[in-house]
């Protein structure tokens, strides 16, 4: 059994300027901006959305720009499985998450738990019945 939920918003931007990206993203979304994420190493600025709802992070990318999500499971690889099993491929690992596309092309990834919230709201997934 392990549990996930979609946990946020990652805004990808092929840009020299991550700090102008943010800004704008802020502006344009009504959230200001907070501090580096835990474990930051340069390529994210977070916007300071209100307690419970989704988070939104910038992210300097070398590819091209678009959105991506990020699902939360308190077993990465559990669920990784469990959405291989349901058509999704694996594309990378990347520090302690997995990269993936959905069947029909989008990419998202399946990150550490991060919301307050994450044990009262998430899904749970028993490996027998996925």
């Amino acid at each position: 059994m392990h549990r996930s939920r979609f946990a946020g918003i990652i805004i990808d931007c092929r840009t020299e300027d991550l700090d102008q990206a943010a800004e704008f993203w802020s502006a344009a979304l009504g959230y200001p901006l907070a501090g580096p994420p835990a474990g930051d190493d340069g390529i994210y600025r977070s916007l300071a959305a209100p307690e419970g709802e989704t988070y939104v992070e910038v992210q300097k990318v070398d590819h091209e720009s678009r959105v991506h999500l990020d699902i939360e499971a308190d077993d990465i690889d559990a669920e990784a499985e469990r959405l291989e099993a349901i058509g999704a491929r694996k594309i990378g690992r990347v520090k302690s998450w997995w990269v993936m596309e959905a069947p029909t092309g989008q990419r998202f990834c399946v990150v550490p738990p991060v919301h307050s919230r994450f044990e009262a709201t998430a899904n749970v997934w028993d490996q027998a019945q996925d």
